[in-house]
């Protein structure tokens, strides 16, 4: 067996769920391939085995295996990456796409340097992350029952086209209570859908109070966050997950486009064309941070100017995409200086 003691080695992995296609690089030249089982012990011996006394350097894709593997590879030695998908370099004319290329093409850009880690959350932070985008798939599953509830009693001529009653507890409860008396197949229907709607209600106030353990655990960021206009407690709890301190992005410009708040520009010549926003990265954040952008102008003042002069330029929806962007910009600066968010006609929130 060669001794690579003092050579670099660049090992690129194409993750599956079962497998992981394994591509060795060292100086320039391609030294190995094998496909292994999706074991990441298994994983470790043989890199260990096959390239002994080498430095070791390896990189795989960012998706649904997560950072647990990157974790272990690590603790081994391995000095590795997790990089965006979008990050890794493919040819015009390249039609062919099969778990052996692609394990070539992160090996081959590792060793030249063209690769970048995304940031990677402490296990601490990755666990809470988890409980808010549990809290985003429930709400959707709710938002999702409460509209079959109101479509069906619409199909059953039960409801009034012009009903704008916006569907929540007190409602769903009414509801139960008319049906109680009622034995009917229609009826039966809406006593299931209606009972599943508050259950998964009951189970979105769990995480809620969930939430709250976290917020009192991490009670310096609230502090930042909640100070800012337009962030109330859940709002914060998403951001706070999502971004943490912001002390991976370099500069704005990285983190607006991580939030994929940036817009898109196509320009040629003396022609500059800004398009729509990229939406790159998770719409939870965009969304929220809308949300916050459009309470946070009633409150600062300042804001508040910005959003009316650009709206007469380029109508609200765009003007009040620049305040959100504004927003989380001030936020990353009040984290590096830690300091509160200063705004005009404060009004005091109670920090959790």
């Amino acid at each position: 067996m060669k001794d690579y003691t003092g050579l670099l080695v660049f090992i690129g992995i194409d993750v599956h769920k079962k497998t992981y296609s394994v591509t060795a690089v060292s100086d320039g030249k391609f030294i190995k391939r094998d496909t292994l089982p999706a074991c990441p012990q298994t994983l470790i011996d043989y890199c260990l085995k096959f390239f002994p006394g080498a430095s070791l350097y390896s990189a795989y894709e960012a998706g649904f295996s997560g950072f647990h593997l990157h974790r272990l590879l690590v603790q081994s030695g391995i000095k590795n990456i997790v990089v965006h998908a979008a990050s890794i370099e493919i040819a015009s004319r390249d039609r062919v796409k099969t778990d052996k290329r692609d394990s070539l093409k992160i090996a081959t850009q590792l060793s030249l340097g063209r690769l970048k880690c995304i940031h990677i959350p402490s296990p601490e932070r990755e666990a809470f992350r988890s409980v808010t985008r549990l809290r985003e798939k429930f709400v959707r599953d709710r938002t999702r029952i409460g509209v079959q509830i109101k479509s069906f009693l619409n199909l059953n001529g039960l409801i009034n086209y012009s009903d704008v009653k916006k569907t929540n507890r007190k409602w769903i409860l009414r509801l139960l209570e008319v049906l109680k008396t009622s034995n009917s197949e229609i009826c039966f229907d809406l006593k299931m859908m209606s009972r599943r709607w508050l259950a998964i209600d009951d189970e979105i106030i769990e995480i809620e109070s969930r939430l709250k353990q976290q917020a009192a655990s991490d009670i310096d960021l609230e502090r930042i966050y909640r100070s800012a206009p337009g962030i109330g407690a859940t709002i914060s709890r998403i951001l706070i997950n999502e971004l943490g301190d912001m002390s991976q992005f370099n500069n704005e410009r990285a983190l607006f486009s991580f939030t994929g708040l940036t817009p898109q520009e196509y320009s040629s010549g003396e022609h500059t064309r800004q398009g729509h926003i990229s939406r790159q990265g998770r719409s939870i954040l965009r969304k929220i941070l809308v949300q916050a952008a459009w309470r946070a102008i009633k409150k600062d003042n300042c804001l508040k100017n910005v959003f009316e002069r650009i709206s007469i330029r380029t109508g609200k929806k765009r003007a009040i995409i620049a305040i959100a962007r504004r927003l989380v910009g001030h936020l990353r600066a009040c984290l590096q200086k830690n300091e509160l968010y200063l705004y005009k006609d404060v009004i005091t929130t109670n920090i959790v």
